[in-house]
């Protein structure tokens, strides 16, 4: 990854940040966006490996004109952009019939529509100088599946992995850009388990619904985000790997069996 530019949304913290120092000590140039300015600067620090590898950058994937920034932004610092991490996501849990119109279109304009923005505004710039680039989005298994209480993040969920196959066959033929996702499972020391899982007793269910009996590690989706992002992986396209320990194949409680 020596010289190569890699933006990841959502690079402040959890998965983002993790994916974001692995490429950093690969060598790449990162860029790291997020709503929070402090947070960014704090992981920057944490992920040089050089001063002027990583740049932080403020902004909301919900707003065109923000991405439209970033993408310009990096290409002045860098000079190009090779590869875009999707990582930015929002959920909460809400019973379906609860679920307020600004509930929907949050958890729907974060993760699906900032996505396509981010997409959209990188591959104008790939086109535009005739430039292959690889996209990597991060969904989750509920996009093929089912997570009551969160209707709305199943739905751009399914979305994400429907933009990202197309994308993969339209712009994978014309261009020669890969779009490709990642559906981890729950995965430690990010905000969505610490949220999602808090107390004891919902803890030790998500370890029981997981056959390998324990949460995964930022560092493992890292590892294979740089695979898929790597010369190793250009014949992948369209694809969306899943890592979460078998959690999406096991139906019963391994406590019964």
């Amino acid at each position: 990854m020596n010289g190569k530019t890699i933006i990841v949304t959502g690079g402040g913290s959890g998965i983002g940040k993790a994916m974001a120092k692995k490429f950093a000590e690969e060598g790449a140039n990162v860029v790291i966006s997020g709503r929070n300015a402090d947070r960014l600067k704090s992981a920057k620090m944490e992920i040089e490996t050089f001063e002027g590898q990583v740049l932080d950058f403020q902004m909301d994937v919900r707003i065109p004109e923000n991405v439209k920034d970033m993408v310009a932004t990096a290409k002045k610092t860098f000079g190009r952009i090779d590869a875009l991490v999707n990582n930015a996501a929002g959920n909460f849990i809400c019973a379906s019939e609860e679920l307020s119109v600004n509930g929907w279109n949050t958890v729907i304009n974060i993760d699906l529509n900032g996505t396509w923005y981010c997409s959209q505004a990188v591959a104008k710039d790939w086109i535009q100088n005739n430039q292959n680039g690889s996209i990597l989005n991060i969904v989750a298994t509920m996009a093929w599946g089912a997570a009551p209480g969160n209707v709305h993040a199943c739905s751009a969920k399914a979305g994400i992995l429907a933009m990202t196959r197309t994308l993969a066959v339209e712009w994978g033929s014309k261009y020669g850009i890969r779009a490709n996702c990642i559906a981890p499972g729950p995965i430690e020391n990010t905000e969505g388990v610490t949220r999602l899982i808090d107390s004891k007793d919902g803890y030790q269910k998500a370890i029981n619904q997981v056959p390998l009996k324990r949460l995964g590690k930022v560092e493992e989706i890292a590892k294979l985000a740089h695979f898929l992002l790597s010369p190793d992986a250009e014949y992948i396209n369209g694809e969306c790997i899943t890592m979460d320990g078998g959690r999406w194949l096991n139906n019963h409680d391994l406590r019964e069996i």
